[in-house]
């Protein structure tokens, strides 16, 4: 009786934090590039009445007896699956289509995080920047082919420095910019010249499961997971190579979480707690009995 009641507890303590993330996984089901988790449970230590004995050649195997003391968590697991992508129009927010996470840096800290919202702005001085002002990584350079591009950098969309072959008309400035699949930023200036300005980087790992949360759609512990280039030198690199998915400008990756799915698995988180208390309930009324035995 004893250790059904530190069952039914244990199954309460543990339905709870799956009812904490399911209701997570909901409210954030329009938070872009999110990524829903779950939980996996395990059963805890049992207590072992009779060893099991091996048979032999006039006896039979003897089975053990064991009595389990409850569940327990054995993880929290993000799903990194792809979630839908929605067209916006704005030219600075990026989608990824397939593996891969962005990469971007604290300017105060110089702390890198990776992310797989891309719902990006640029700030007054022409960085590429997340809603917290963390700036986006890649190749900083200006050349007039990809070849070109090596300084890994806060990415910027402004004029730089022009590349050798190119000299802008006095008071050009930026008419338009455009990032393709691989990432690469485009800039055309006022006068008609055109050149690469730089080009988004991205990481993927080994194991996604290492990453952490840090809140605002930022993951750490980046080299704990198994980044490209490996955990004493992450290095990023371009999308389409190494793995890793594509980009797509003008659209953001929507969060994973299936709603009917949310639901159904709090509707039946529900009922196992409700299961749980019951196993309280009778135990402590079995309890009762046996006190009442004497009067």
């Amino acid at each position: 009786m004893i250790r059904s009641l530190t069952s039914g507890i244990s199954g309460m303590q543990q339905f709870q934090q799956r009812l904490d993330v399911i209701g997570n996984n909901i409210s954030n089901v329009n938070t872009s590039g999110f990524k829903s988790a779950r939980v996996d449970f395990e059963d805890s230590f049992s207590q072992t009445i009779q060893a099991a004995s091996p048979g032999s050649a006039n006896t039979s195997t003897v089975a053990g007896i064991q009595i389990g003391s409850g569940v327990s968590t054995g993880a929290i697991r993000n799903q990194f699956t792809q979630g839908a992508i929605s067209r916006t129009g704005v030219q600075t927010d990026l989608a990824v289509s397939g593996e891969g996470f962005f990469v971007v840096r604290d300017p105060l800290t110089s702390a890198e995080y990776v992310t797989r919202s891309g719902d990006f702005r640029i700030d007054q001085n022409g960085y590429l920047i997340t809603n917290r002002g963390f700036r986006v990584q890649g190749f900083t350079d200006t050349a007039t082919s990809k070849s070109g591009l090596s300084t890994i950098g806060d990415l910027e969309i402004n004029m730089g420095t022009p590349p050798a072959g190119i000299t802008p008309a006095p008071g050009a400035t930026i008419s338009s910019f455009a990032i393709d699949l691989e990432g690469v930023v485009t800039v055309r200036l006022s006068d008609g010249n055109e050149y690469i300005r730089g080009q988004v980087l991205m990481q993927r790992f080994q194991d996604p499961q290492a990453l952490m949360k840090e809140g605002g759609n930022l993951y750490s512990g980046i080299g704990n997971a198994g980044p490209l280039g490996g955990a004493g030198s992450p290095t990023p690199q371009p999308p389409g190579s190494s793995g890793l998915g594509r980009i797509q400008s003008g659209a953001i990756e929507l969060a994973n979480v299936d709603l009917a799915s949310e639901f159904s698995a709090m509707i039946t988180t529900q009922r196992a707690f409700q299961a749980s208390a019951r196993i309280i309930t009778t135990s402590d009324e079995i309890l009762q009995e046996l006190v009442n035995l004497k009067r």
